[in-house]
């Protein structure tokens, strides 16, 4: 009979990827890193693609995008003990401070992932974070004993019309909004209030005010809110779809930033008849200094996690920005930054 060791190292995979912008500061690939990524971020590794069919993603079943994206990065298959030594080295070196693994849905994925987190745990202490699908609340316990600090359940749509339609039953998909709540909250009960969270896809067709609700609830939760432009990628069922404004965009990044923060109320904030946010009711003096010290217009997600370029293009329009904003970049948002007041 095989040993404990042995049963774990079977279910180690022998591969994974790394998301181009780790693999280089990893040391893995060389080329040239325009903003180096403070997070290391790895994605499970199969054959073919994810279980699941979301209309936005390359990874989907029914996609015919390619196999080594997500978003906008391309991931490179790497072995996994390249993958271990890299990340202790440049964990060593302070360049990554935190490791975060994206979980595709396929059979194995929770017989691997508490595997991938106590290997990468025995050999650098660095904290772990994971995204995925949980499906059954026995997964998120396995996570948590296998020492992972953080679990994000992606949410992605911020109604459940939306969330049926892109990644549900009529998507074609495994996942249900009900459930996905329930599992969010039974993440909250093993994780604890602010190791939880979820993000949102700005884009899939809600209106602000759809958005911004969906974001206060989730923060009543105790779970954190992360957000993301939608993107569209070439392969995908929606890839003829455009991106969101950058202006309605700004707008729920500064609603965010106030909810997070205890500031505001979706409650208190004025919306038109079109769902747009028109007056955050918090004084100008504040609102003027949230804006310039450019904060909520940075990558949001877990600790030290910045997500290079995820969503946009180098040369712009940016949506996240992956390190402290310019001048120029500050005058910039404060013309796309338009509410009426």
């Amino acid at each position: 009979m095989a040993s404990t060791k042995e049963q774990a190292m079977n279910r180690l995979p022998e591969k994974i990827r790394v998301s181009l912008g780790s693999a280089q500061v990893l040391g893995l690939f060389h080329g040239k890193v325009e903003v180096k990524p403070t997070t290391a971020y790895l994605m499970t590794y199969k054959e073919g693609k994810c279980y699941a069919n979301c209309r936005f993603c390359p990874q989907a079943r029914g996609s015919h995008g390619r196999a080594d994206m997500l978003s906008r990065v391309s991931w490179p298959v790497v072995p996994f003990h390249k993958m271990l030594r890299g990340i202790e080295e440049a964990y060593g070196r302070g360049q990554v401070k935190r490791v975060c693994v994206q979980a595709l849905n396929y059979p194995e994925t929770f017989q691997q992932l508490p595997e991938i987190a106590k290997a990468i745990r025995q050999r650098i202490k660095v904290p772990i974070s994971i995204s995925c699908q949980p499906l059954r609340r026995e997964n998120i316990k396995k996570l948590f004993e296998a020492g992972v600090e953080r679990i994000g359940i992606p949410l992605d749509a911020a109604t459940e019309q939306i969330f049926d339609d892109v990644k549900g039953l009529s998507a074609g998909g495994p996942y249900s909004w009900k459930r996905q709540y329930g599992l969010l909250k039974e993440a909250v009960k093993v994780f604890g209030k602010g190791r939880v969270s979820t993000h949102f896809i700005v884009g899939l067709g809600e209106n602000e005010r759809q958005m911004i609700h969906a974001i206060q609830r989730i923060v009543d939760n105790g779970i954190l809110p992360a957000l993301f432009a939608f993107t569209p990628i070439a392969g995908t069922k929606m890839e003829r779809i455009a991106q969101p404004s950058v202006d309605a965009y700004r707008r729920i990044q500064v609603a965010r930033y106030l909810i997070v923060g205890g500031l505001g109320r979706c409650q208190d904030f004025f919306f038109d008849n079109g769902g747009r946010l028109i007056n955050f009711n918090v004084a100008d003096r504040i609102l003027k200094v949230i804006i310039k010290t450019g904060e909520p217009f940075r990558t949001s997600g877990c600790p030290d996690c910045n997500r290079p370029y995820y969503n946009e293009r180098p040369s712009g329009p940016i949506y996240n920005y992956s390190r402290t904003l310019t001048q120029e970049e500050l005058v910039e948002i404060g013309k796309q930054f338009t509410p009426k007041r």
